[in-house]
């Protein structure tokens, strides 16, 4: 993938995260947006931080205590995960809703 390419879907995913988060309860959880970068910020203080590391052609979320590397895979049009291959959507949510202790669907 080149660099156009890459910046392209990344945008494409950081606005996906970012209207979906619109539709959370603010008094939860609230976001900012910045070039490359989503910061989701939690009513207790936790933060979780999901950004275009373009150096790698990677998106990176960083939840809590954990990192994800997250690389696109064009056969299945999804953003997977280098170490287990989950997709960046559904474990976010898994994420977000574990800090809230309720669910939450992508």
């Amino acid at each position: 993938m080149d660099d156009n390419e890459f910046r392209e879907r990344s945008d494409i995913a950081l606005t996906k995260v970012a209207k979906w988060l619109e539709d959370l309860d603010p008094d939860e959880v609230d976001y900012t947006t910045a070039d490359g970068v989503v910061t989701i910020e939690f009513a207790g203080g936790a933060k979780f931080i999901l950004s275009r590391q373009s150096q790698m052609k990677q998106m990176w979320l960083a939840a809590g205590s954990h990192g994800f590397h997250y690389s696109w895979d064009a056969a299945r049009g999804l953003w997977l995960d280098d170490k287990d291959g989950h997709e960046l959507f559904p474990r976010l949510a898994e994420a977000i809703s574990e800090q809230l202790g309720h669910p939450v669907e992508f």
